[in-house]
């Protein structure tokens, strides 16, 4: 009977590591249980995490011999037919990254499960074997908890290896003398700003940016390390943050001279607390300027003009409302074709057209701060006009997707707040033909989150000729503000799984069709 005990050990462990994939995908979206998100998650998600077959585990106590054994097979060979059918269900918008820290976290967690069950292996005939295969089972059970666990005992292993790639990305920066460093940050924004700042500024320069949406210190980190070269004259640091002192950190490590602050807004207010939290944080990027940097700032942004500035660094303003600013923005023309808008420079008085073929007010702001940065590094208006004509739209940003000959998709999958949402719908209105919106709302806004999301739903109504609706509970709120404003309860369609949503959007396509997808919330929120 041992043999077949160790046997089915193969079945169980199978089992296991293929649970541990999914718990191991939540851990790396929730940044390593920072701030306690994984174990909130837990929490939150209590029913989908424990309500499951594997809790017969606690049968084993009333069974023996080969019974018992044969029992336990089934019972993680049906577990994983469950979890396995259940995981392809699921749509993985980013899938688990297999790191050196994840397959670190492997190794920790076997380790745990085989501190279990060697000694149970070992005394196989003199322990009763019901009670060993009961702790094994609970062991199956917590899963979630036991990587929990691993994640805790391997944190000095990390901060070791952390402190080893800083070290390295330090150093590299510090021989890099000439390097002009400008960071980046804002509630929104951020990454648009950054990627059409590279695009204007290699027209004169070799710039390089953080990729994607790199902005924590490892995503900093792995770009220096790995991408950064000798022949860049500019770096360009994208810089996020959830809580006050993590922008500070960045800067201290990459030490810009230059800053741009997009806009302060009610991004991440669960994390922050308020938004007064949320304007120190983001001032610490420009609070870190040296006497001869340069800050970026928006005019029109109330939180930016009335923060009392620390750093003694040139101030130069942008605006689309205010003919006082350093760059003004005016006759901005919106299209479905593209953007375009005129600028005065106020130390010269000059005047000069940017045209762009991206969509959306929202892209003015990005554009004219990047223009108004470009212009104060020595860049002349005619390279920064070619500079603005060649920027591309960002992945999942506003941008236009083909999907077949009738539907073309407005791709703003990375979009969550509240302005960008708005401005987003507002581009899908200026479309010419059937207009639908595919969205699971807003997350992170803290106590108003239902508000936003319920003005949101009040906007769709004015816009969209069908609504869809991804996650019943998520969505209520946008569902109130539609009936707030008498809308159609034929045209909102409520789903689960946003992957049925391109399924009914050709049902309910009719002629040229445009669908506005708007935030498509990590796989943390799935319903």
């Amino acid at each position: 009977m041992k043999i077949l005990f160790v046997c089915s050990l193969l079945v169980y462990f199978y089992f296991i590591f293929y649970k541990s994939k999914k718990y191991m995908h939540m851990l790396q979206q929730n940044w390593y249980n920072d701030g306690n998100r994984y174990l909130k998650w837990i929490i939150d998600n209590f029913n989908k995490v424990f309500v499951n077959s594997e809790v017969l585990f606690l049968l084993f106590y009333f069974l023996k011999g080969y019974v018992l054994i044969i029992c336990f097979i089934a019972l993680y060979y049906i577990s994983y037919l469950l979890f396995n059918n259940k995981v392809s269900r699921e749509q993985s918008k980013k899938p688990l990254v297999i790191t050196h820290r994840i397959k670190r976290l492997y190794v920790t967690m076997t380790i745990l499960y085989l501190i279990v069950i060697i000694p149970i292996v070992i005394n196989f005939e003199t322990w009763p074997i019901n009670y060993g295969l009961l702790l094994i089972g609970l062991m199956a059970y917590i899963n979630p908890f036991v990587i929990f666990l691993a994640n805790i005992i391997n944190k000095p292993i990390e901060k070791l290896v952390f402190e080893h790639y800083k070290h390295k990305a330090k150093t590299k920066l510090k021989q890099m003398k000439n390097l002009k460093r400008i960071g980046i940050t804002g509630s929104y924004g951020k990454t648009s700003t950054k990627n059409f700042l590279n695009e204007i500024l290699n027209v004169k320069y070799n710039s390089f940016a953080t990729e994607k949406s790199f902005n924590t210190m490892n995503g900093l980190m792995i770009s220096i390390n790995n991408k950064l070269d000798k022949f860049s004259d500019i770096f360009i640091a994208e810089m996020g943050a959830f809580r006050r002192g993590e922008i500070k950190e960045k800067c201290n490590f990459i030490k810009p001279q230059y800053g741009i602050l997009t806009t302060i807004g009610t991004a991440h207010l669960e994390s922050f607390g308020n938004i007064k939290n949320t304007q120190k944080a983001k001032f610490e990027l420009i609070d870190s300027l040296p006497e001869n940097g340069i800050a970026v700032l928006n005019m029109d942004d109330e939180y930016q003009t009335s923060y009392d500035i620390k750093s003694k660094c040139k101030k130069v303003w942008v605006s689309t409302k205010n003919k006082k600013a350093d760059v003004y923005a005016y006759d901005i023309k919106l299209s479905n074709k593209g953007t375009s808008f005129k600028c005065v420079f106020k130390d010269t008085g000059k005047e000069e057209k940017f045209e762009t073929k991206l969509l959306g007010n929202a892209n003015v702001y990005n554009i004219i701060e990047s223009v108004a940065l470009a212009y104060n590094l020595g860049m002349n208006v005619t390279e920064i006009s070619a500079g603005v004509r060649r920027i591309e739209p960002v992945e999942h940003r506003l941008q236009l997707r083909e999907f077949n000959e009738n539907i073309t998709i407005i791709d703003d999958a990375y979009n969550s707040n509240p302005v960008g949402s708005s401005m987003a719908v507002d581009v899908l209105g200026m479309m010419d033909g059937k207009k639908i919106i595919i969205t699971p709302g807003m997350i992170e806004l803290g106590d108003d989150q239902d508000k936003y999301n319920r003005e949101f739903g009040n906007h769709i109504a004015e816009v969209c000729d069908e609504v869809v609706l991804i996650g019943l509970e998520q969505t209520k709120p946008i569902y109130e503000g539609l009936k707030e404003k008498g809308y159609s309860e034929k045209k909102i369609h409520i789903l689960n799984d946003v992957k049925d949503s391109f399924k009914l959007m050709q049902k309910i396509s009719d002629g040229k069709t445009y669908v506005l997808i708007e935030n498509d919330l990590p796989d943390i929120f799935n319903e």
